[in-house]
């Protein structure tokens, strides 16, 4: 007879007491540990870890590499502040971002503390180099969830409420979108619509854009869209700031999601998998758009943390040397074919999409118009949980479902996942 006392009913009243309801927990678990893709709860249940602290673990919990590079960083210096003084982690660090994101060109990189500081300072700069107000972003597209953050997001809720009014000089258009019939032409005419009737190009500093949006719903841009928004932007003397802060460090099997377009952008927002789990983020661009702001006008006290700067070397040193890039694209092919064959006996699901290793499906009513079936994916989300993976939604109408585990995973854990989640179909829709 067991007779250990469960922790979990307790924490979670305390949760309750303690935390706001605006902070929503996906699931209703306290965990322990981690390691891998796995995750144990303090009850020792164990866990398929598909989400990745929401695409920050690409490299796996607790990663040997990045927990030696830690350890032996907080022997030396844990905090300075680089608007004191500077430290080699940070410049290593802004040194590899520079030559992953512009080769052999002029770059030069700033560091921070969260996405959504990144993407506030990639629009600082980019009105500083142009002198120009207006930003435009994508309907669907999420950039973080500070006051310019949210302005960018194109999705109402659960994001904007009631927390306006909000910034000004922001514009949205339309993202293709290939299984709702929306292509990249049909894309490109609604951006030049906005350019005629609401926004002249000569006013616009940036087009800020996801090569695949994460929370609109794993969207990926085709190629030809993100040459065509080059080239208008070339054009117009507009800043591209490709967000690769879900897209970056392998996710898509490349390095950055723009990559597979063949592009070169102004700027890049980079975070979340960048340091296999501790805070910092960042904007790599080119050297003289990044030195417009004047001293002073980029910073900020924990910006390129002494022990987050050690974590992303490890995490670029383990990319390198044990070939994460190809295995990401190895694992994200074996987890699209099985999602396939789900699709192929469960036609509630309506789509399989992605880019990668950064996969979704997409829950659909059984009627003609593919009606976003939200109550259905929250269901397979608690099923899953049940069956020992976690997995969270995503898309303007939460009816997505997306993965997002680590590059580390196995590929039979891959398998255990598609079982689990296969078994959680069949209880929900029968």
């Amino acid at each position: 007879m067991n007779s250990k006392v469960e922790e979990t009913p307790s924490l979670l009243r305390q949760r309750d007491q303690f935390v706001p309801r605006g902070l929503v927990t996906a699931h209703p678990l306290v965990i322990d540990r981690a390691q891998g893709c796995e995750m144990w709860d303090v009850d020792g249940a164990r866990y398929l870890d598909f989400v990745g602290g929401i695409g920050v673990l690409n490299i796996g919990h607790n990663h040997p590499k990045v927990v030696a590079a830690v350890q032996a960083q907080l022997q030396k210096v844990s905090h300075a502040c680089f608007q004191v003084v500077a430290y080699k982690p940070y410049l290593d660090l802004v040194q590899r971002l520079c030559e992953l994101v512009g080769g052999r060109e002029a770059y030069k990189a700033a560091l921070f503390t969260s996405g959504a500081e990144a993407v506030e300072n990639a629009v600082k700069i980019a009105r500083a180099h142009t002198n120009r107000p207006a930003v435009i972003s994508f309907r669907g597209g999420f950039h973080g969830r500070t006051l310019l953050g949210t302005t960018l997001t194109g999705m109402s809720q659960p994001y904007k409420q009631n927390f306006g009014p909000f910034a000004p000089e922001v514009f949205h258009t339309p993202y293709p979108n290939a299984y709702r019939g929306f292509t990249s032409e049909m894309a490109l005419q609604a951006l030049n619509e906005l350019l005629a009737t609401q926004v002249p190009a000569d006013r616009v500093a940036a087009i800020i854009i996801e090569p695949v949006q994460g929370d609109g719903g794993f969207l990926s841009a085709p190629p030809e869209f993100l040459q065509a928004l080059r080239a208008l932007t070339e054009q117009h003397g507009i800043v591209l700031i490709l967000d690769e802060i879900q897209t970056g460090f392998g996710r898509t099997g490349k390095w950055f999601g723009f990559q597979h377009a063949g592009i070169q952008p102004d700027l890049v927002t980079v975070a979340k998998s960048l340091a296999g789990g501790l805070p910092i983020s960042g904007v790599v661009g080119r050297a003289h758009i990044m030195d417009a702001p004047l001293p002073g006008g980029l910073g900020g006290t924990y910006g390129g943390n002494a022990l987050a700067c050690a974590a992303a070397l490890a995490v670029i040193d383990a990319y390198e040397q044990e070939q994460l890039l190809a295995r990401g694209e190895a694992l994200g092919e074996r987890l699209r074919q099985g999602l396939l064959r789900l699709q192929a006996r469960h036609p509630r699901i309506g789509d399989v999409r992605g880019t990668g290793f950064m996969l979704a499906i997409e829950l659909i009513k059984d009627d003609e118009a593919r009606s976003p079936d939200a109550e259905l994916t929250q269901q397979l989300i608690d099923q899953a949980r049940v069956g020992g993976l976690l997995v969270i939604k995503c898309g303007v109408y939460r009816n997505v479902l997306r993965f997002l585990a680590p590059l580390v995973t196995e590929e039979e854990q891959i398998d255990e996942a598609l079982a689990i989640l296969e078994a959680a179909l069949l209880r929900v829709l029968n």
